[in-house]
């Protein structure tokens, strides 16, 4: 199995920071969190990341001056989080080597796919995810299970995607809240629908898959 990709978050904000670096984490992901980029050179040697997430608007170098340091050390992947969403701003970031923009306010499950999404097409994530008898193949957003194709909302597909990419750990319904819907405040019987129609689709096509772990949340664990 191959080692988890590193991300390596440098954000000014701590709420923004720890909550990205918490929610990388969650999706399998090794994160670091930095508050700026004095020493960028340093943190890229010693942390050796996959993949950069730059705030453009940091204090000191901002993350658009970030992203030379980060092109000379490495061939890391590159996410810029800014409130800059002029195409003129964006075409110099791309120009510069930036792989891809996260317009603030953001849902967390955005930034987690497209971080994901620029992983993937450098071979730092898998082409599909497979657990047991479960074969999800993100780029296609499709789902077999023993080899049936399974018919899934935009939103359980997500959702079966967040608990089969953290297969074996058990989550939290303000985890699974924040990484599918984006937040943590809303009626946590949200997560329990969906889960509940989730399970009626995959237990048409074998034994249960997802658990419910009293008082602490849910698990996804293959099938022997």
């Amino acid at each position: 199995m191959a080692a988890p990709a590193r991300v390596l978050v440098f954000d000014d904000d701590e709420t923004i920071r720890t909550s990205v670096v918490a929610a990388l984490r969650a999706d399998g992901f090794v994160a670091h969190g930095d508050a700026d980029g004095r020493e960028m050179r340093a943190r890229l040697e010693s942390f050796a990341p996959d993949l950069v997430v730059l705030d453009w608007m940091m204090p000191g170098p901002s993350g658009i001056q970030l992203v030379p340091v980060v092109r000379a050390a490495t061939d890391a992947g590159i996410v810029m989080l800014t409130a800059r969403d002029e195409v003129d701003d964006r075409l110099r970031g791309f120009t510069d080597g930036v792989d891809d923009y996260v317009v603030k306010p953001f849902a967390m499950a955005e930034l987690i796919a497209r971080v994901t999404a620029v992983l993937r097409r450098r071979g730092r994530v898998p082409a599909v995810i497979e657990a047991g008898d479960l074969v999800i193949d993100p780029e296609a957003a499709t789902c077999r299970r023993a080899g049936a194709l399974i018919d899934l909302t935009a939103t359980e597909f997500r959702l079966l995607e967040f608990l089969a990419r953290s297969r074996g750990r058990t989550l939290s319904k303000a985890q699974i809240l924040t990484q599918v819907w984006g937040y943590d405040d809303y009626d946590p019987n949200l997560v329990e629908v969906h889960l509940s129609a989730l399970r009626r689709k995959m237990e048409a096509h074998g034994p249960r898959l997802i658990h419910t772990v009293r008082g602490l949340g849910y698990r996804l664990s293959a099938a022997a």
